[in-house]
């Protein structure tokens, strides 16, 4: 008997699509972690913005938003009741555009329509990344195309 050496094509074919299968995850699982982690802040600020709304309606008081250098912060109409609650970005370096945004998130259900675009700062050899998150002041806050 004669024995066989090599691959038939099919072993050949079999192998090149395992490589591909695990090539294909590995760069998946590689994504751009500057955007993922913007799309987390975005997500993060959403949740604080949206429980902030509701803490305005339960207490009768408006609370304000405003942009800090390192973060931002969350203030009552009464500082002396409740203190200013701080936040820093996950992402050092990040901005919001304009720089000294304010959004007050009144007692009442609609509020004025508002945007914040966040800006994380740009890696080696690329653009900065930005989301913008905004309301039409009815809806809650949102990321935005």
């Amino acid at each position: 008997m004669q024995r066989q050496r090599g691959l038939t094509l099919l072993e050949l074919l079999v192998v090149l699509a395992i490589i591909g299968l695990t090539l294909a995850g590995v760069a998946l699982s590689l994504r751009d972690s500057n955007q993922t982690q913007l799309e987390l802040e975005a997500q993060r600020l959403i949740a604080h913005l949206e429980a902030a709304r509701a803490q305005s309606r339960t207490r009768g008081m408006p609370v304000v938003w405003r942009s800090t250098p390192t973060g931002y912060t969350l203030e009552t109409a009464q500082p002396d009741k409740q203190p200013p609650l701080e936040h820093h970005w996950l992402i050092p370096g990040m901005q919001t555009s304009p720089p000294a945004t304010q959004v007050v998130l009144g007692p009442e259900p609609i509020i004025t329509p508002a945007s914040i675009t966040l800006m994380a700062p740009p890696t080696t050899g690329t653009s900065p990344l930005t989301r913008r998150i905004a309301t039409d002041g009815l809806r809650p806050f949102e990321v935005q195309p």
